[in-house]
């Protein structure tokens, strides 16, 4: 009789345990799901950002910009100086 209390609690402790790693599991599976939903909400806006920064590079907007709002102009050619790298060794 004591054999068979033993072994109902033992079955009850087993039974608990798998109901409880079944329920961790889904709810890991639930938190799983949320975060690839979000990583691809997150890869669509990187995607619309790229798009964005290429629409504001362009160099016609960024020449307009310049010549228009901050009044640069291209300096003539007697402003232009060539810079050469020095060689190495000395």
């Amino acid at each position: 009789m004591r054999l068979n209390l033993v072994l109902f609690a033992i079955l009850i402790s087993c039974s608990l345990g798998v109901v409880t790693s079944q329920y961790k599991a889904r709810k890991l599976f639930v938190e799983l799901q949320k975060e690839k939903e979000e990583a691809k909400r997150l890869d669509v806006e990187w995607g619309q950002l790229q798009l964005e920064q290429s629409t504001w590079a362009t160099p016609s907007r960024i020449e307009k910009i310049a010549s228009g709002d901050l009044r640069m102009k291209v300096p003539g050619p007697s402003r232009i100086r060539t810079v050469f790298p020095e060689k190495e060794g000395r």
